[in-house]
């Protein structure tokens, strides 16, 4: 065989990634609602702990699981903020979440088994699927009620090839938290078929109608859940990259000895930040995720104000999925937005079939572009 594997040609590029291409191809005076990333700077003690760092020499390796300090600090805070009780030597540190979700995969999900995913969903679920040589499976939530968790519908997706399921909570990209009954009964399906549930947390810190608990603390079976966060969304750190992966030992043991061959750590720098963020003042993460929660309740009303537009209640996170009445595909009606009216959402049918006609939209930004931004899609609503 000559040129990339199967397993590579099968990934597709993710459609965020498309419209953010074409928007950084043009100098138009765009809003920028397509990417998941806080407008917010990285918090002064953060940056200071690693300039710290950096200027004393702590530049090298670090163990392949991770900073000893920052897997206490890690359990630490899974403790303190989603009751779930978690021993530091069960907590890898990863190059971010995407990385922490990357192995996990890699270490449950055999060639050929199934990894079943309620849509909509994140796509690089599917991508990872495919990389390891599984079968992504899309289980599809039901659109009324705005994508609440069906157990029985995931349920009824397992079979003896499942190995694990992808739960993401507040979801990205709906937004919606799901029931944590609806959860546990997932968790209780998948230990039926020796299944795992990837419990994808990272932004559980972004709830804003009721406080989150971790699925592992949850469930009747904690052995099984994997629980994946980081901390570039709640601390404005994406480019730091920095997560983890709490799991039971004889998993999190497997991860690190393929997480040594991969990037055989975590950056060493970025480490003593994530400890600082993760132990230091969290006032800077309040007043973000007070921001956060006022950018939502105005999208709330302005998606309430446009004929035409709805979108499930955002209950956390920092995404409205939006459903326009209006003709064409989710990427031709995100092209149409960008071209004819300087607007940049992400399409739905990338987060899964369920998602086709959907747009995601975005309020990481600062309020006077997320109130242009939809003065505009308004027009463009009003044009149809």
């Amino acid at each position: 065989m000559t040129g990339p594997t199967e397993r590579v040609r099968r990934v597709n590029r993710s459609s965020i990634r498309v419209m953010y291409d074409m928007a950084e191809s043009t100098d138009r005076d765009l809003v920028r609602l397509e990417v998941g990333e806080p407008d917010f700077d990285t918090p002064d003690h953060v940056v200071d702990a690693a300039e710290a760092a950096a200027r004393s020499g702590d530049t090298h390796y670090t163990a392949n699981a991770g900073l000893p300090e920052l897997r206490r600090a890690v359990a630490d805070r899974m403790a303190a903020d989603f009751d779930v009780s978690t021993d530091p030597g069960e907590v890898v540190i990863t190059n971010g979440g995407m990385e922490a979700l990357h192995l996990a995969v890699l270490a449950t999900v055999a060639p050929g088994e199934e990894l079943l995913i309620p849509t909509p969903g994140w796509p690089n679920y599917i991508s990872q699927a495919h990389l390891a040589d599984a079968k992504p499976v899309e289980v599809p939530m039901p659109a009324d009620g705005g994508y609440p968790l069906d157990p029985d519908r995931v349920r009824a997706a397992m079979s003896d090839d499942t190995a694990v399921v992808v739960l993401c909570s507040p979801s990205n990209p709906t937004g919606r938290l799901y029931d944590e009954d609806a959860m546990c009964e997932v968790v209780d399906a998948a230990a039926e078929y020796d299944a795992y549930v990837i419990a994808d947390e990272v932004y559980a810190g972004l709830a804003y109608d009721r406080d989150v608990t971790g699925l592992a603390a949850l469930t009747d079976h904690p052995e099984r859940v994997l629980t994946v966060n980081s901390c570039s969304k709640t601390y404005a750190m994406t480019g730091w990259r920095v997560g983890w992966l709490a799991a039971p030992p004889e998993i999190a043991d497997e991860v690190t000895k393929i997480h040594e061959s991969t990037t055989a750590c975590a950056g060493s720098v970025a480490q003593r930040a994530a400890i600082a963020a993760l132990t230091g003042p969290q006032e800077p993460v309040e007043e973000m995720y007070e921001t956060f929660r006022e950018r939502r309740d105005y999208v709330v009303d302005r998606v309430a104000g446009i004929d035409g537009l709805t979108c499930p209640r955002p209950e956390g996170a920092f995404y409205a999925f939006l459903d326009p009445d209006v003709p064409g595909s989710s990427l031709e009606v995100a092209k149409e937005l960008l071209t004819e009216h300087g607007v940049v959402v992400a399409p739905g049918d990338g987060f899964g079939d369920a998602g086709a006609g959907k747009l995601r939209l975005s309020f990481a930004n600062s309020m006077d572009r997320i109130e242009t931004g939809f003065d505009r899609i308004e027009r463009f609503m009003a044009d149809h």
